[in-house]
């Protein structure tokens, strides 16, 4: 199947007198805060100044779109790697093969991407065991954000993310983004193959470098030792880390001998991409696609604000089978598009006074612009502010995913919003209420605006494209993905 990317021209026609408030919009949200360069943005244009381009996929997708419906057997046929005879891999067939329900969620969440990254692997020509990579590294989780800063599905470092083009900011966080994020995670992979002739070596190197590996060469070379992924002394993590691709390899390959069974996943693209160089709410753009702002965030991880700022060249990925769904009631809003605009605060304002003049509380105030809870003074920073005057709840919801840990409690944290259950939010972090009780100190009820501990590591990175945990220390994606050296359940 052929990807549909809508495209959205920005026509000079489309003006204050087309869109009601547009003049006063454009004016309250030009965004002129020091962490964006983003000039004053423009509106949405409507439906029909949308143009559709059909994207060819590549001949090698094209056979295999014929040769098999399901993507399993599509990714099964394309193993290349090598068999690894090593005892680890048995201790990870059976942590999995005993947590099927740890096996449904992460290929649950696979069947948004896996196809997608499938395609772009074949193209690449490397083996189809790359693919299934981001089972180890994040369990397919797009939220997840470790202790050290490491984020998205493929797990990148900040200063990796940057290095192979994924934009970091305060709206915006490439290393989230499934299309850049796996274009850099498989530019990476292929220039450590490059580097070291082998796959295993430059899936050693991924997990933790290529100078831990060459050093760990060198030292097996003085002592006139083989110097293959298996004979070398490396960090304990590492020294899983293909073991436990292989445990993956094995389970897709004949998942009823583990006694499990896969998800099915069609051999055809989940997503397509709009293109546009405007600006539209997060939740607004699920509403016209007629999708839960959970699935719009998942496939959309990287935009940190309610508001997606859009450049020429981003994307927005929606599910292909809502295309016409979000054309169609595109065409028919004819309200604004955007309900934030930014404010310039004088330095030294209280927040605490600021926030009701916008309909805020103080909590959400500090909460959409990523500010500390401790402070309450402005340091004169750009905020994002609604349009309207009116807070809801449900504006804040969907960047919750996007937490990051606690360094003093080593936790990842939650805020209660209205409606919420300990059962609920356990459900959703993908834990028990007895362990969300033990975390937050046997907790019994919960308040509006209560923080809680949703999960709590005791991580220390040190090395690697993305910074390396201790040999006993857990690392924690977001929404309670937790993996480990030996992996634990979420």
């Amino acid at each position: 199947m052929p990807l549909i990317r809508f495209i959205f021209s920005a026509l000079l026609a489309i003006g204050a007198a087309s869109l009601p408030g547009l003049a006063h919009a454009e004016e309250t949200l030009a965004l002129n805060s020091p962490m964006t360069s983003e000039v004053a943005p423009e509106w949405l244009p409507s439906a029909r100044d949308i143009r559709i381009e059909l994207i060819p996929v590549s001949p090698e997708s094209q056979k295999a779109d014929m040769a098999a419906h399901d993507l399993w057997t599509r990714i099964r046929s394309g193993f290349a790697m090598r068999e690894l005879n090593s005892k680890l891999v048995a201790k990870h067939e059976k942590w999995y093969a005993d947590r099927p329900d740890y096996v449904a969620r992460m290929t649950e969440r696979a069947r948004l991407y896996l196809y997608y990254i499938t395609d772009e692997v074949e193209r690449r020509g490397m083996p189809s065991e790359i693919a299934l990579l981001p089972m180890i590294e994040s369990a397919f989780n797009p939220g997840a954000y470790s202790t050290s800063r490491a984020s998205g599905i493929w797990q990148f470092m900040p200063s990796t993310g940057k290095k192979f083009g994924m934009q970091q900011n305060w709206w915006y966080d490439g290393r989230r983004d499934v299309i850049s994020a796996t274009n850099g995670a498989l530019d990476y992979l292929q220039k450590l193959h490059d580097m070291f002739g082998d796959w295993d070596l430059a899936l050693a190197a991924y997990n933790c470098g290529e100078g831990a590996v060459q050093r760990a060469q060198a030292h097996n070379r003085k002592r006139h030792l083989p110097t293959d992924y298996a004979s070398l002394k490396l960090l304990k993590e590492t020294r899983n880390y293909v073991p436990k691709l292989m445990a993956i390899k094995n389970i897709v390959a004949n998942p009823s001998s583990f006694g499990l069974a896969l998800q099915d996943i069609p051999n055809e693209a989940y997503f397509a991409s709009v293109a546009t160089t405007k600006h539209i709410d997060v939740k607004l753009a699920a509403q016209l696609a007629d999708i839960p702002v959970e699935e719009f965030t998942a496939l959309n991880p990287a935009h940190n604000r309610p508001v997606i700022l859009q450049g020429s060249s981003d994307l927005i990925l929606l599910p292909i089978a809502k295309m016409e769904t979000f054309r169609a009631n595109l065409e028919s809003y004819n309200k604004p598009l955007v309900s934030w605009q930014s404010y310039q605060p004088k330095k030294g304002e209280r927040l605490d006074k600021l926030a009701p003049r916008f309909g805020l509380s103080l909590e959400n105030l500090k909460s959409v612009n990523g500010l500390s809870k401790r402070g309450n003074i402005s340091t004169g920073q750009t905020l994002l502010v609604p349009l309207n005057g009116e807070e809801s709840e449900s504006e804040f919801e969907a960047f919750n995913m996007h937490l990051a840990a606690d360094d003093r409690s080593r936790s990842v944290r939650h805020i209660v919003h209205r409606g919420e259950t300990l059962s609920s939010i356990a459900l959703r972090y993908h834990v028990s209420v007895a362990r969300l009780r033990q975390w937050n100190g046997t907790l019994k009820i919960i308040r509006v605006g209560q923080t809680i501990a949703v999960a709590q590591t005791g991580v220390h990175r040190t090395s690697g494209h993305r910074r390396k945990s201790s040999d006993r220390s857990p690392k924690v994606a977001q929404n309670g993905a937790i993996k480990n050296n030996t992996p634990r359940g979420i």
